[in-house]
């Protein structure tokens, strides 16, 4: 059973999530300030941080966490500006979730984020990908993908749920250094719509796009 360290010092939407991830099979300590989330943090699997504690920026702890123990760390906040998010990502969360938030969202990226390193198969409604020979099926029926097509499958399909930006999107898969505009990311987000029917992929109109969980 994965523990989650979940600190936020707002006591309606902490008591409410530790209940709900507490319901899902997962053991969750809630705590509600730095202090005691350096007591807690060498017990956990998985963090939810909320950014604005009562006693600062939580983001000002977190490389000295992860010194202590190197875990995956979902951020919540208020926060919407690239720069915040950003941030966040640069000293080491693995991901960003940014208030109001749906439950089921955040689930499916817990789930996501404690996958084991080593699983090779993934599913996504009718498609299997198995990253360990880069090869895709849908339906049971084998589909050819670039390598670029493929790498950005697989990051969409390890984050559900996650609302990406072009620009990161840019950096993950081909690099700043390859000059690219994020009309390719277009691009490839076209072709793989039309090979796969079944991927639910929103477009976040000025920001990028979300691979919706699957249900």
């Amino acid at each position: 059973m994965n523990s989650i360290l979940l600190v936020e010092d707002d006591e309606l939407l902490g008591h409410g999530l530790s209940l709900y991830l507490n319901s899902k099979g997962y053991t969750c300590c809630w705590v509600t300030n730095a202090t005691d989330t350096n007591e807690y943090w060498f017990h956990a699997d998985l963090v939810i941080l909320d950014r604005q504690l009562q006693d600062g920026d939580s983001l000002r702890h977190l490389p000295g966490w992860l010194m202590q123990k190197a875990l995956p760390v979902i951020i919540l906040t208020a926060k919407v500006d690239i720069e915040n998010r950003v941030e966040g990502l640069m000293l080491g969360a693995k991901d960003y979730m940014t208030k109001p938030f749906a439950q089921e969202e955040l689930l499916a990226r817990i789930i996501a984020h404690l996958r084991p390193l080593g699983a090779s198969l993934l599913e996504y409604k009718s498609l299997q990908i198995d990253v360990s020979s880069r090869t895709v099926k849908c339906a049971g029926e084998r589909v050819n993908l670039k390598p670029k097509e493929f790498d950005l499958l697989l990051l969409l399909l390890q984050n559900p749920g996650r609302v990406f930006h072009r620009d990161e999107l840019l950096n993950k898969i081909w690099g700043y250094r390859s000059f690219p505009s994020t009309r390719t990311v277009d691009n490839h987000i076209l072709h793989l719509r039309q090979a796969f029917p079944c991927l639910e992929v929103e477009t976040h109109r000025g920001i990028g796009y979300r691979l919706t969980a699957a249900k």
